[in-house]
């Protein structure tokens, strides 16, 4: 989600949230390569052959996996499909897990509990389709304070965000200055909502009324049903929630896609070695073409990014 006006800083950018996929709280997921037991092949490197495992803190070697948290409600970057946790996020993490000798397991979980299990240390990483800015690298809230150590993040994304409107735009919005005097929707604790809570201030007098929920899922519920006029998500959420819910005759994407950002996989600044594998990793794969091959079996070829970067969002 995204928004100079919009996305993950003052222009942070958020997560997705997919039409009709519900996060399955705490439902564990498996992705990764090869057969899906938590045996390491006997552990260590001396065992195996990926060509970044030795790039791996000795923790994550010696069990195997990265544990990953993620918010499986985001079409078609995460979401729940025969009670597997499939998407963009999951296939690029596959193919990483093969150049590091891991598997990426996945489990289920709010979105806004997502950096806090970084910070817990439940997960390894989180990867979500979270938007790299410069409020969650510092571990600030939306005002300023700070809440936490912050994290890293190794940027794989790159997308802008969206207007999701009721099919036929019967309200005709085609950008946030239309919202101003209207209501919408939006999933609780994204930079979505930081969008729109920033047109809010700009619009004035002319009140905006945000209604925000605990998944993208209720809030497109509330557009369909009519009683607000807008969700706000990342571009190829967006899309494809208009492509694919009620068979394309739900919403549609209002206006032009706006304010680009990245997405990241979020580390602990504590793990530098697993954030330095983890990059080596991606520029691996953009290299031997796994990488566009995801893009390209999601149709988000656009937002690819031709090189791993770390906190390069602002």
């Amino acid at each position: 989600m995204t928004a100079s006006t919009t996305r993950r800083t003052t222009a942070a950018r958020s997560r997705i949230a997919a039409v009709g996929a519900i996060a399955v709280a705490g439902a564990l997921i498996l992705t990764g390569c090869g057969d899906q037991t938590k045996k390491n092949d006997g552990g260590g490197s001396k065992t195996n052959s990926a060509p970044l495992f030795s790039a791996l803190p000795k923790k994550i070697q010696d069990a195997g996996v990265i544990k990953v948290g993620t918010d499986a409600a985001y079409a078609p970057m995460e979401f729940t499909e025969g009670g597997k946790i499939v998407g963009v996020d999951p296939d690029i993490a596959e193919a990483l897990g093969k150049q590091l000798g891991v598997k990426f397991e996945f489990t289920a979980g709010a979105f806004d509990g997502l950096i806090t299990s970084i910070y817990t240390g439940r997960q390894d990483a989180i990867m979500s389709s979270v938007t790299d800015n410069e409020k969650r690298q510092k571990g600030l809230d939306d005002s300023g304070k700070q809440i936490g150590k912050g994290i890293d993040f190794v940027d794989y994304f790159s997308s802008g965000v969206s207007l999701l409107v009721k099919k036929g735009n019967p309200q005709g919005i085609k950008s946030l200055d239309d919202l101003c005097g209207k209501t919408v929707a939006v999933q609780r604790g994204t930079i979505y909502e930081d969008t729109f809570k920033a047109q809010a201030t700009k619009c004035g007098d002319k009140k905006l009324t945000i209604e925000a929920f605990d998944t993208d899922a209720e809030a497109q519920t509330r557009v369909k049903a009519g009683g607000a006029v807008a969700d706000l998500n990342d571009f190829p959420v967006a899309a494809y929630i208009a492509k694919t819910s009620g068979g394309g005759n739900d919403f549609e994407v209002g206006g032009a896609q706006s304010d680009v950002g990245l997405f990241g996989i979020g580390v602990s600044k504590e793990n530098t070695q697993l954030r330095d594998a983890l990059k080596q990793a991606l520029d691996a794969i953009i290299k031997d073409g796994s990488y566009a091959k995801v893009l390209e079996k999601w149709n988000v070829k656009d937002s690819a990014v031709t090189a791993a970067t770390v906190n390069a969002g602002k």
